[in-house]
């Protein structure tokens, strides 16, 4: 189990967050890890989701590794089948695919106090035992579906857009969308004009900001390539111009309304009918629900046949979806662009700590760890992605760098004191804790519903602030936040 005075280290899950993990542990000469993938392939979110013009709203040279620049990004805002391949080429050139074993659903992990292992069973019967277990199965995970009355008595063929169904031929058909998220205002301009009808159900508008898109030419390739810096300068301007948004949620709402405006204006210029345009405004400050990025979705809704529903579904019939007015609106096809079960973190995954304590139990009230990253009661347990370390603006990739590096000193302090094990205070973590509800609760995520928050009003995901601040406060990890102690 442990090498030398190297501990032998799992991690679950091969996106971003779990290859990004094991790469910074390998350059620090941790050899012992494993990394398992429920999956048949590595990729996470961008293995999951191959709905039509499935791209990031965050711009490419942003949206990588620092340590892994890319050059020859196909454009600014590149789409999902490039920064799948870019995520490949990245576990490929660092050597950990060898450590990624596929098709291993994680099921149950138990901590036992007398030996300070963890034992990590799965469902094909095996179990792992383990000095250090990562989870890096991240936020965005698991579809979630509506709870709509007879959604299974649909007769037609309905999928959620993260399971594409492509084998299902759109063109010519009645389509259904419920959901206006971020995966529908891709997908939506992509299907419009091969369907013969398409009916959006809309709960609550979103705001929408033009994206600054555009398709890099070879000669910003070549300049890239050899001038290093120039993709570093673009890298920056966004990273800066994110810095000063978050800004926003906090510290100097006049940010915010200075973004509104030019959704506002977006708005306006591309959507001529007033009614439309009224149905498309949101009643709720801008930021509370995610942000969107997009100069193709308001055209779509404008199409001849397009039509946008406000009314609330009441259920699900045979024929298609029934509103609160009585309406029945036939389809042939429902897609439920309706996100994930972000608030879940870990399900369904049994996670047991110290003295069986089990972790689910421990999150009841929502979930909680210090930085997103420990939690008391589960020793040699650490999350990359984990509860509050979600960005309102900027790039993911950024927070789980830091995270690695904080874990890899983590790993690195029981690497010194072989057979100890290292659990967060439970004392620094609550103070943490109600350090962090209380910023939150200035934020402009309190005032609407969304996915950052669970059934009871509780901001488990977003960080409130800027990823500086985020960097600075976990760039370098302090033992006394943490108990040692040997196994018994």
């Amino acid at each position: 189990m442990t090498t030398g005075n190297r501990p032998s280290v799992l991690i679950i899950g091969a996106g971003f967050g779990g290859i990004g993990m094991a790469i910074e542990l390998r350059r620090n000469g941790f050899r012992d890890i494993t990394i398992l993938e429920r999956a048949d392939d590595l990729g996470g979110v961008w293995r999951e989701n191959t709905y039509p013009g499935a791209a990031c709203d965050v711009p490419s040279p942003l949206y990588s590794y620092s340590f892994e620049a890319k050059p020859d990004w196909p454009q600014r805002y590149s789409g999902r089948d490039a920064i799948h391949a870019y995520l490949r080429g990245v576990a490929e050139r660092n050597g950990v695919l060898d450590a990624i074993q596929f098709g291993v659903d994680v099921t149950d992990a138990e901590f036992d106090d007398t030996t300070g292992h963890w034992t990590v069973r799965s469902a094909d019967g095996n179990a792992r035992t383990v000095d250090v277990l990562i989870s890096a199965v991240g936020q965005l995970s698991r579809p979630a579906l509506p709870q709509i009355p007879g959604i299974d008595t649909f007769a037609g063929q309905a999928f959620h857009s993260a399971e594409w169904a492509h084998d299902v031929e759109l063109t010519g058909k009645r389509v259904a969308c419920v959901g206006t998220g971020a995966s529908a205002i891709q997908y939506i301009p992509e299907i419009q004009p091969k369907v013969a009808q398409l009916t959006l159900f809309q709960r609550t508008p979103a705001w929408v900001i033009p994206k600054f898109d555009t398709d890099y030419s070879p000669i910003q390739h070549r300049l890239f390539a050899k001038l290093p810096g120039a993709l570093l300068v673009e890298r920056f301007g966004w990273w800066a111009l994110a810095e000063f948004v978050s800004l926003g949620l906090v510290e100097f709402p006049a940010i915010t309304k200075l973004v509104s405006g030019i959704a506002e204006r977006h708005l306006r210029k591309q959507v001529a009918d007033p009614e439309l345009r009224a149905k498309l405004t949101p009643d709720y400050p801008i930021g509370c629900k995610r942000g969107l990025f997009s100069n193709d979705y308001y055209p779509a809704l404008t199409q001849p046949n397009v039509t946008l529903e406000t009314t609330a579904i009441t259920e699900v019939v045979p024929e298609g979806v029934r509103t609160a007015d009585g309406t029945v609106h036939a389809a042939d096809v429902i897609i439920y662009g309706t996100g994930f079960k972000g608030t879940e973190f870990l399900w369904p995954m049994n996670i047991y700590g110290r003295a069986g304590r089990k972790l689910s139990d421990a999150w009841a009230a929502g979930a909680h760890a210090y930085y997103g990253i420990t939690v008391p009661d589960f020793p040699n347990l650490f999350l990359v992605y984990g509860p509050n370390t979600n960005l309102g603006v900027g790039s993911i990739i950024y927070m789980i760098e830091s995270q690695t590096s904080y874990i890899r000193q983590a790993v690195q302090l029981l690497a010194d004191r072989p057979g100890h094990c290292l659990e967060v205070r439970a004392d620094q973590e609550q103070q943490f804790n109600a350090a962090l509800q209380q910023r939150l609760a200035r934020t402009p995520w309190n005032f609407c519903s969304s996915w950052y928050r669970n059934a009871a009003g509780r901001i488990t995901n977003n960080w409130p602030g800027s990823q500086t601040s985020y960097r600075r406060r976990i760039r370098t990890l302090d033992p006394a936040d943490y108990t040692l102690t040997r196994a018994a």
